[in-house]
């Protein structure tokens, strides 16, 4: 990608800008800037080679009345010689002021509206190097949720909280919304009472102080750098319950009890963890586990995990997406891609690490199991895209790739293929080394493949050759010596769905003594054409659409809508109305309006019920599916 003139402007810079800024107004670490066509970061406004942010300091008022969030961000700011303005990210929030830190006002200006990526905001900031920005967010920014007391378990206090990857989080936080932008964090929040307020970083007042009439002030800070995105917020009414000494669960008190009896093996994932690679380095791993209308299985914000209520099945059976989170440590979190085209660097390798930490206290055949799943969503990810999409290679087009079967399940193949073709101890090795040496740091795909080269491979090429490394990054499809999932992990339920395809009987079916993995797997590739006796059957047998595991609902839910099997509509519409994990949502929108006279006054009617109750992330994606184009 060719640079524009202002960036080679900057690049030009860049070479004096280590040595000649001057230091830091704080102590907190401060994360180099990657330059180069690889690090160009095509999702942010910014220029961090002229002027990037380093320190953000929030002093904020929640209004739950107003949806909308007010006060101050201070900025810490670094710049290259001769710079005398920096650009920020912005989508929604209005400043009312920028001053100096003296009170002296700034001349700013926002740019033209991008839909994609917001506006920019331009501030002269001559010799400045902090700034304080008085702003405030609109009622619609999108990282934000307000959800109303009946939205809630308990029904009787009203509930905020935000979701900011990829590039959410600049419609409340006026900052340089880039993963390769690390910064370091603090927050001062304010909130009626009795609600809590709990952030991604270390709690400084776990219990709140005064703060005026009918309020509490909760304090926060973040001395690591990280990606802007990782930078979260919940208020509601909350409690806590301590897993181990340095993991616990925050949850409403209606059912926190029960989430953390779900989520007990916390502590024993962490240690499994760092017996595998390193150090965990945030402190805590405590969990949120949030209302259900939280549009992702979970989110791996630094020190506490955003869960789903979908996840928590009564039987720790889906405990898989808190491995998921927990490996975000390592992997998305500690070591960041520095642009979103690299997306599989977060996600791939964190698939890959939440495979063996499953393995590590599940044991080996619930650890195949799920490589095998994630071999079939890898499988439909490259079907549905096309071999030859460019989509499909690791290192996406700009627009984004063909899914997380090739995000998620193409990069943990990846891995996975190392691993099997040079041993587990050294690729083990490997990735613990990858870590220390990069923590806290941004990274990109070539660069990635280069410290592989230099610390793995070690002028071996052959092994070079053989490993296909640049063909599985940059190339499309799945390269030929990709390593294959245990062709036993599914042979008694493979047998059995053959047999029901064959005509067999449904009662000759083991479906109660199969775990969930194994029913997922069941469903899934049962013929995708069935008539509604047959499926009825299965119904009745299995309890199919009572099933309270979110994954077997799903499952079964896409083969009942895709036949049209109007017993399941119901059980559809529970579903729906019932969370907004955009897993789940999405497909099913996506199968009923598939549906044509059938499927879609379905559709419209069930999305007139549930749109309001989604986050922004679920029903931006349901109205294009829905309504032809977002509102």
């Amino acid at each position: 990608m060719r640079p524009t003139a202002a960036l080679a402007l900057a690049l030009a810079l860049a070479a004096s800008y280590a040595m000649t800024i001057p230091a830091a107004a704080r102590a907190d670490e401060v994360a180099p800037i990657l330059t180069g066509a690889d690090a160009l970061d095509n999702s942010t406004f910014a220029r961090p080679q002229v002027a990037r942010v380093t320190h953000v300091a929030l002093d904020l008022a929640l209004d739950f009345d107003a949806k909308r969030v007010s006060g101050t961000a201070t900025l810490d700011i670094q710049a290259a010689p001769g710079a005398h303005e920096i650009v920020l990210d912005s989508n929604g929030y209005e400043v009312e002021s920028i001053t100096d830190p003296q009170g002296h006002a700034l001349a700013f200006a926002f740019g033209e509206d991008d839909a994609r990526r917001g506006r920019p905001l331009t501030v002269q900031i001559g010799d400045a190097r902090r700034i304080v920005i008085h702003y405030h967010t609109g009622a619609d920014a999108v990282s934000l949720q307000w959800l109303r007391p009946d939205q809630t378990a308990g029904g009787h206090y009203p509930y905020l909280f935000s979701q900011g990857e990829a590039i959410l989080n600049r419609s409340w936080i006026p900052t340089q919304d880039s993963p390769g932008i690390r910064q370091t964090w603090e927050a001062r929040i304010t909130a009626p009472e009795p609600l809590k307020v709990v952030m991604s970083g270390e709690r400084l007042t776990p219990e709140g102080e005064p703060a005026g009439a009918g309020r509490r002030a909760y304090r926060f800070r973040m001395t690591h750098p990280v990606a802007p995105y990782l930078i979260a917020i919940a208020a509601g009414n909350l409690a806590f319950r301590e897993l181990g000494p340095r993991t616990g669960v925050w949850s409403e008190p209606e059912t926190v009890d029960a989430d953390a009896r779900e989520l007990d093996a916390a502590e024993r994932m962490v240690d499994a963890a760092e017996r595998l690679y390193g150090p965990y380095r945030w402190g805590r791993y405590d969990m949120i586990v949030l209302p259900p209308s939280f549009p992702f299985g979970g989110m791996e914000n630094p020190t506490l995990t955003f869960l789903t209520p979908t996840i928590i099945a009564g039987d720790k059976s889906l405990v898989g997406v808190m491995a998921h989170e927990l490996a975000h440590s390592w992997s998305g979190n500690l070591v960041t891609n520095a642009v979103w085209p690299d997306g599989w660097l977060n996600e791939g390798v964190t698939s890959y690490i939440e495979n063996r930490i499953m393995e590590a206290l599940y044991g080996h055949k619930r650890a195949a199991e799920e490589e095998a799943l994630s071999w079939d969503e890898m499988q439909a990810g490259l079907a549905e895209a096309g071999m030859d999409a460019p989509g499909t290679a690791l290192h996406a087009p700009e627009e984004g790739g063909a899914g997380s079967g090739i995000t998620y399940d193409k990069g943990a193949t990846f891995l996975r293929t190392i691993e099997r073709t040079v041993g587990r101890p050294a690729f083990d090795a490997y990735l613990r080394g990858y870590f220390d040496r990069h923590a806290f740091r941004p990274m990109t795909s070539q660069r990635f493949l280069s410290d592989l080269r230099a610390n793995l491979i070690r002028g071996d090429t052959e092994l070079d050759r053989r490993l296909q490394l640049d063909r599985w990054v940059f190339a499309p499809g799945l390269p030929d010596n990709a390593a294959h999932p245990d062709p036993q992990a599914f042979a008694a339920v493979d047998a059995a769905t053959r047999a029901i395809a064959a005509g067999g009987p449904v009662s000759a079916v083991p479906y109660a003594d199969w775990n969930w993995a194994e029913r997922v797997r069941f469903l899934q590739n049962l013929p995708r054409q069935m008539d509604a006796a047959r499926l009825a059957a299965m119904d009745e047998a299995f309890h199919l659409s009572d099933s309270t595991n979110s994954e077997t609902l799903f499952a079964w839910l896409k083969l009942a809508l895709a036949n049209r099997y109007d017993p399941a509509v119901p059980a559809a519409e529970r579903f729906l109305a019932g969370q907004g994990r955009a897993k789940f949502v999405v497909p099913l929108f996506r199968a009923l309006m598939g549906q044509g006279e059938w499927g879609q006054p379905i559709a419209r009617r069930i999305y007139a019920r549930t749109r309001e109750s989604y986050h922004s992330v679920t029903s931006g994606a349901v109205d294009r599916i829905v309504n032809g184009a977002a509102r």
